[in-house]
Formats: C-alpha cells, sequence, structure tokens
C-alpha cells in the first residue's frame, strides 16, 4: 500500500524564539540536524508515494535544505503565502494528494508510531479520520481526549489538576475525500474548528500508542529533544 505523507512545517516557533532564530521551527537543530529529518526517517519510507511540505514562515529554508527529494520519494511544497493555521494548511496541502489516503504529521513533533498497527487501526475504523492517542502524566499543556471503544467522543480543555489523561498526538491517518467536509473557511484550526466538532458525527477513531513522543514547542523539551536523537 501507498500513501502520501502531510508534514505541516510552517511553524513560526515563538516560544523557542530565546534558543532558535531565523528558520520555521521543523528547522530547529536537534542533534546537529534539522528536526523534520528526524520525523523523515521515522517513517516507512518504503510505503510512502510523495512528501507535501506544508510551509509558511521562511519557507526558502526548508525548500534549500530539501529540494525536490527525500531518499529518492517526491517532495512537493504547498506554500502559504499568509499564515493558514493548521486547518487552512492542511486544506491547501491536500490539494496535492493523489492516492486514497494520506498521514498527516506536526512538523514540530516527533512522535514514534508503530505505523502499520495504526494502519490496520484506520482500515478497520470505517471513520475518516483515525488520531495517534498517546497517555500522558501531568498533560496540562495539551489538553486530552475521552474515548468510548475506539471512537472519539470528547475533548477536553487543558486542566491544571489531571494527574493523567489521552493526548492528541498530532498524527492522523485520513481519507483523501475529508476535504469535502472540511471548513470552508481559508484560515481556521484543524483541532479546534474541525477535530472537536467532528466528534458528533462520530468521525473519529483513536489508536492508543505507547512509542516516544516529542514536541519541541517549548525550550525544556527542546533541550531534552537533544539528548534523546544524540
Amino acid at each position: 500500500m501507498k500513501f502520501d505523507v502531510i508534514i505541516l512545517a510552517g511553524g513560526l516557533g515563538t516560544r523557542l524564539a530565546s534558543v532558535v532564530k531565523d528558520v520555521p521551527k521543523p528547522m530547529a537543530p536537534v542533534a546537529e540536524k534539522p528536526f523534520l529529518d528526524h520525523i523523515l526517517n521515522g517513517l516507512p519510507l518504503g510505503h510512502v508515494n510523495k512528501i507535501i511540505l506544508a510551509v509558511g514562515y521562511k519557507s526558502n529554508k526548508v525548500i534549500d535544505y530539501y529540494g525536490d527529494q527525500y531518499k529518492n520519494i517526491p517532495i512537493l511544497y504547498s506554500i502559504e503565502e499568509v499564515p493558514l493555521g493548521t486547518g487552512g494548511g492542511i486544506g491547501l496541502a491536500l490539494n496535492h494528494v493523489t492516492q486514497d489516503t494520506a498521514l498527516i504529521l506536526n512538523g514540530d513533533t516527533y512522535f514514534d508510531v508503530n505505523y502499520e498497527e495504526f494502519w490496520e487501526a484506520h482500515k478497520d475504523s470505517n471513520t475518516p479520520i483515525t488520531l495517534a492517542l498517546k497517555q500522558m502524566p501531568s498533560p496540562d499543556r495539551y489538553g486530552t481526549v475521552l474515548m468510548e471503544k475506539n471512537t472519539i467522543i470528547k475533548f477536553h480543555e487543558k486542566q491544571k489538576e489531571l494527574t493523567t489523561g489521552l493526548i492528541n498526538g498530532g498524527c492522523y491517518w485520513v481519507d483523501r475525500n475529508i476535504i469535502e467536509v472540511l471548513p470552508k473557511a481559508e484560515k481556521y484550526s484543524f483541532e479546534k474548528d474541525f477535530l472537536e466538532l467532528s466528534v458528533q458525527n462520530k468521525y473519529l477513531t483513536g489508536y492508543i500508542s505507547d512509542g516516544l513522543f516529542i514536541d519541541i514547542g517549548i525550550p525544556e523539551d527542546y533541550e531534552r529533544a537533544q539528548q534523546i536523537f544524540a
């Protein structure tokens, strides 16, 4: 089976400004390579048809570095002229998807998911979207997800007092035809303005992974990533 991969690589990295300057967040150096390299290396590359990098802020830094292929897999760029939010960025990038299914990843998050199991969960679900979830201690930074069997039924706002909870790992299998049900707005949040509203349609399946999860959005975790990938 072949699929396309969309990676959201247009992040500003405002909370990382103290340690990373002049590059989009996914290009932040981690263990002497752009963080995006570690994400690409974690993919089941033998099954990838093409990689679509959704870029915006300082897109030339990404384009100059990667060019038109990665390990012989074609790279296309979905370029946002103005910031479109995660939803607008995904909507634009989906126009480049030619396979029935796409894997969507955040360019500032590494989640070591078993992609084969994750794919099987999506295939068996009969829903257009499957989210990879991670059980996290003190998940107050992320907000949490509530499931019944494998169906996601609710997203909770960030809650300070939680000791553990399932979080959205920012890693999705989506059927290409979700483009038909995405909001028509150009700029919106995929999480807030689409996923959270989709629970009422029972569109969303969850797959729990215990793989390594790291989001380099804050300086402490950026430093932790340096140790992990060294």
